[in-house]
């Protein structure tokens, strides 16, 4: 279900929607059917405010505010595609925003739950969901405390660049769960990776370099030298 704005009767955002798909995400290996389809019809311009909704298909992320972002659909695409989601299974996206990525785990078949901290990004993402994915739980919290009360999950998804996982997400995977980041060390190259419990604690990989601003809410606390 379309929601519309004024103005909105001049942009044709269907059409935009196809354009973004074919031109942003099948040709970086977006090769999964649902993804593809899901995206053809998830409306990001309800995503945005008014004011951002006629670049809503741009191949850039879009500023929220507070240092928050709706990800680049063709960043969201292949994070989502990398935690190869299945039907059934539960999935935690944390920072989960104005709703885009819960929205499209939960076309896939997914039980979703939705934790984000910032209201005014929480209350966008509940109208979304509520139109296009009712069957979204959102959850309202610190984000690097997760959403225990809901836990296990076989995915964990992380809407956002940050330093290191959350150790309290780590803990909140299911047997043979995996966690979708972006993991941006101190200096280093920001990469999309995935991690998964081991012997030794979470141990990730990366998947694809990317650029993606970090979470503020889950930077680490400035050292202070003496």
């Amino acid at each position: 279900m379309n929601q519309s704005a004024p103005g909105d009767a001049i942009l044709d955002y269907d059409a935009a929607r196809q354009r973004m798909v074919d031109a942003q995400i099948r040709p970086v290996q977006i090769n999964d059917p649902r993804i593809v389809a899901a995206m053809r019809v998830l409306p990001r311009e309800a995503c945005v405010p008014d004011s951002l909704r006629a670049i809503a298909y741009a191949d850039q992320s879009l500023e929220l505010g507070h240092g928050r972002v709706l990800t680049e659909p063709r960043i969201a695409g292949r994070m989502v595609q990398i935690g190869e989601p299945q039907a059934g299974q539960r999935a935690l996206v944390v920072g989960a925003g104005t709703g885009y990525i819960a929205a499209l785990l939960a076309r896939l078949g997914l039980k979703v739950v939705a934790l984000e901290s910032d209201a005014a990004l929480s209350a966008i993402g509940r109208r979304f969901c509520a139109a296009e994915a009712p069957d979204v739980v959102w959850r309202d919290g610190a984000l690097a405390a997760g959403a225990a009360g809901d836990s296990p999950f076989d995915l964990i998804l992380i809407d956002g660049a940050v330093r290191a996982v959350p150790s309290a997400l780590a803990g909140q995977l299911a047997p043979h769960g995996r966690i979708v980041c972006v993991i941006w060390p101190e200096g280093g190259v920001a990469t999309a990776s995935i991690g998964e419990a081991s012997a030794s604690g979470l141990a990730t990989r990366p998947v694809f370099d990317v650029a993606l601003p970090l979470l503020p809410e889950l930077e680490p606390a400035p050292a202070f030298a003496f």
